[in-house]
């Protein structure tokens, strides 16, 4: 996915990318691979929240095989999407929020921030709830509600009191757990001609439950919050590198483009893997014991017991937990940081407290609205499956907006999109608007 080959105003020939400089420093191939992973690797990991393990266990569930194609179909989707807001980020040296503000009229900017808030408040409340369903498997004797308070007043302050990176280094291992789906897929025999079929030739339902289930992943991996905050992180990579100010951080190489490129890539090619073999496993699993709905964190734990046996359910909190706390903080810091960037405000889970007060006052009000959320009598498990259809709901009019910038040639000069991924972006917004419109019509048609 790279971009045309020439250099334009939007090159700053002085600066380049950390992840370019860092890559310059090693001969080794496998180094200087591993040296360009960055913002585009978390931005997949913290795709595969609890809501996204929670929508594609019950998506597989309820459907078996027939929803595999929608992991091929979403990753080229996401792929330019997550591309097109990496690349805004890089060249303007702005995050979304920031350009917005400065070249749109203020009701399109607060329109998109209020949008982005509901959604990202909602979906960090039944994060959080996910993740006190977790500890509630490995510790059956602690009610999951009693759990809610702790767990936010952890998340508040080590958001304030240490870096993002703390976190994410923390709890990321716990995040390999996921892996245990790809595992237990070969061991639970599916059936590999159905299994091949459905992954690559694609099967539409026209039922409601059926149209649900496709904005639910659409919205689940091609998600408000990830846009936002796939930008912001391109932004904090060059500040943390010592670039304070946008004239610094403004442009981009080829070679910036490119290896950006491959860190996003990989980071949502791992994400929609970990999609793919969730899917398989519970279709073959849950759905074939007739399991097609999941009332609990326990039942949807279930799929992996043909490989860990009574070990599923700590393997699966394992996963809740790992994923809950990297997911979260991306969650209300994106919407904060948006926010904050729009009022001018200094912000980044980089910065001090002492500097960025207001916006740290905003990642706590926002924690402690999400965690109020836990508190109205809603099954977990639903929460998030319903979470991630509100995300495919509310995609759509960003997405409009994120492709009016990045088409913009006094946003981006030369670095707008080339016509293949301008094709891509608008084709992805488009497909999640009639998904949307599709729902949104067979709910108000009484389909079934």
């Amino acid at each position: 996915m790279n971009e045309q080959d020439h250099l334009s105003a939007s090159v700053n020939p002085h600066t380049e990318a950390p992840r370019t400089l860092e890559a310059r420093k090693h001969g080794s191939p496998l180094r200087r691979a591993l040296s360009i992973l960055g913002p585009g690797l978390v931005t997949g990991a913290s795709d595969d929240d609890p809501s996204g393990i929670a929508t594609y266990s019950t998506v597989g569930a309820t459907f078996g095989y027939s929803t595999l194609w929608m992991a091929l179909f979403s990753f080229p989707l996401m792929l330019s999407i997550q591309y097109i807001c990496a690349k805004i980020g890089m060249v303007s040296g702005r995050g979304l929020a920031g350009v917005l503000k400065r070249h749109y009229h203020p009701a399109i900017l607060w329109t998109a921030l209020v949008i982005l808030l509901v959604a990202n408040v909602i979906n960090a409340g039944a994060d959080i709830g996910a993740i006190a369903a977790g500890v509630h498997l490995l510790l059956p004797q602690v009610s999951e509600l009693v759990m809610i308070l702790p767990i936010t007043v952890i998340l508040v302050g080590g958001l304030i009191f240490l870096s993002y990176k703390v976190i994410a280094n923390t709890f990321k291992w716990l995040t390999l757990s996921l892996f245990a789906y790809v595992f237990t897929a070969f061991f639970c025999h599916p059936d590999m001609a159905a299994v091949v079929k459905d992954t690559f030739i694609p099967h539409f339902d026209s039922s409601s439950a059926y149209l649900q289930a496709l904005v639910a992943v659409l919205g689940t991996t091609i998600s408000p919050y990830l846009f936002f905050w796939q930008a912001n992180s391109e932004v904090d990579e060059a500040k943390e590198a010592g670039s304070n100010i946008v004239a610094k951080r403004r442009g981009a190489t080829n070679a910036d483009l490119r290896y950006m490129g491959m860190d996003v890539a990989v980071g949502m090619l791992a994400s929609n893997c970990v999609m793919y073999f969730i899917i398989l496993t519970t279709a073959a699993t849950l759905h074939r014991h007739n399991v097609g709905e999941i009332a609990s964190a326990s039942e949807a734990a279930r799929a992996l017991a043909p490989l860990l046996g009574n070990a599923a359910e700590y393997i699966f909190a394992a996963g809740f937990i790992g994923t809950g706390f990297l997911a979260v903080p991306v969650l209300i810091g994106s919407s904060s940081y948006a926010i904050a960037e729009a009022m001018g405000w200094p912000c980044g889970l980089g910065e001090k407290y002492l500097k960025a007060k207001r916006f740290y006052v905003l990642v706590a009000v926002s924690c402690l609205a999400a965690m109020a959320i836990n508190y109205i009598k809603i099954n977990p498990m639903q929460a998030l499956y319903w979470t991630a259809i509100l995300n495919g709901l509310l995609a759509p009019p960003i997405l409009v907006l994120v492709m009016l910038v990045s088409g913009n040639k006094k946003i981006l000069d030369l670095r707008t999109n080339t016509r293949g991924l301008a094709l891509m972006g608008w084709l992805t917004t488009a497909l999640m608007s009639l998904a949307a419109v599709l729902l949104i019509w067979s709910g108000l048609s009484g389909g079934k």
